[in-house]
């Protein structure tokens, strides 16, 4: 997709699901987890300074169950559900993460940041028009909210190397993390790293991107 000028006052970095189970120490971490992890932190440590908002998400199941609904309830095993489920130490934000005081989090019940949250509201009493979206895993949860972003008219953009998956199904991870890129890219967001994103902002001028390259741990 074509990509338009980003202003940073009406953009939203979306940071998806960086908490201790998707990172590091469980079956849903992928081995690139801590490399995702140091690479997504320099992303926001420079957009905040530009003006963006940055928004984490949390994959949250109430305590008691009664939010599990038939996804959750019937095909997530309990032990996975578990790890996400609020209070758990695993379904807290990864120590490691970087966050601001003036950032939002945003507990989610299912896959995709915008279902059953407030999160389209509070992006549009700021005005942004316009979402980046980071975190684990490329293929589940950062792709869905990625897609519900786009058929709410954000404009998306989505960061190929501060995002990062695990193998499934018998697919590598490489090959999910090109597969959801190529398919995104077609009619949901435009795909791009984290320096090339930065230098579409219009208050960077002429200033050079920060290296976001980050060896895998």
């Amino acid at each position: 997709m074509a990509e338009h000028a980003i202003d940073p006052a009406r953009t939203a970095v979306l940071n998806i699901d960086m908490q201790r189970c998707f990172v590091e120490g469980s079956p849903l971490a992928p081995p690139s987890g801590l490399a995702v992890l140091d690479r997504v932190n320099v992303f926001l440590d420079a957009c905040r300074p530009l003006g963006m908002l940055v928004v984490h998400t949390r994959m949250t199941i109430r305590a008691d169950g009664t939010d599990t609904g038939a996804v959750m309830g019937g095909l997530v095993p309990p032990f996975i559900r578990d790890l996400y489920t609020a209070g758990s130490p695993q379904w807290e934000l990864h120590p490691r993460l970087s966050v601001a005081q003036a950032d939002v989090i945003v507990d989610k019940p299912r896959y995709g940041a915008f279902h059953g949250t407030d999160l389209e509201l509070v992006l549009r009493q700021r005005g942004i028009d316009t979402v980046v979206v980071t975190g684990i895993a490329t293929n589940i949860c950062c792709d869905a909210t990625a897609r519900e972003a786009a058929v709410r008219d954000f404009f998306v953009y989505f960061v190929r190397d501060a995002t990062g998956t695990m193998a499934m199904n018998g697919v590598t991870a490489e090959d999910l993390q090109a597969a959801t890129c190529a398919s995104l890219g077609m009619v949901f967001a435009t795909i791009v790293t984290g320096a090339e994103l930065l230098d579409l902002a219009s208050t960077i001028g002429s200033s050079p991107s920060p290296a976001l390259s980050v060896p895998a741990s």
